[in-house]
């Protein structure tokens, strides 16, 4: 069974996510910022990370750049609706960093669920 990170500082987004890929079929970790987010990375060994762009204590491009050191094969998808910067720009930057795929606030839950698949 494919192991999901969830990396959002928004609690509705976060449990929203998760329980979409629970009804997908998916184990799915959950965490609040990029902090909890490498700590659960690091200790649950997950196939894939989702994570939000502008949150507290450690932004996303943060997380993906330490999640390309230890693992330069991981499949993360980036989600952003914006920060002082706009989504576009917050992607841009998680690509450059390393995410395999960007996803932009608010997003259908299919086009989700379609990225999903796409990397598991």
């Amino acid at each position: 069974m494919t192991k999901i990170l969830i990396i959002e500082d928004d609690e509705e987004i976060r449990v929203l996510i998760q329980r979409l890929l629970e009804r997908e079929g998916f184990e799915v970790i959950t965490a609040e910022d990029g902090v909890q987010g490498m700590e659960a990375y690091r200790a649950g060994a997950p196939d894939m990370v989702i994570t939000d762009l502008y949150m507290p204590r450690m932004r996303g491009v943060e997380a993906i750049q330490e999640i390309r050191s230890i693992d330069a094969m991981a499949k993360i998808i980036a989600i952003s609706g914006g920060g002082p910067s706009s989504p576009a720009t917050l992607l841009e930057g998680a690509r450059n960093a390393g995410a395999t795929e960007t996803l932009s606030k608010p997003f259908e839950p299919a086009d989700l669920i379609d990225a999903v698949h796409r990397l598991a």
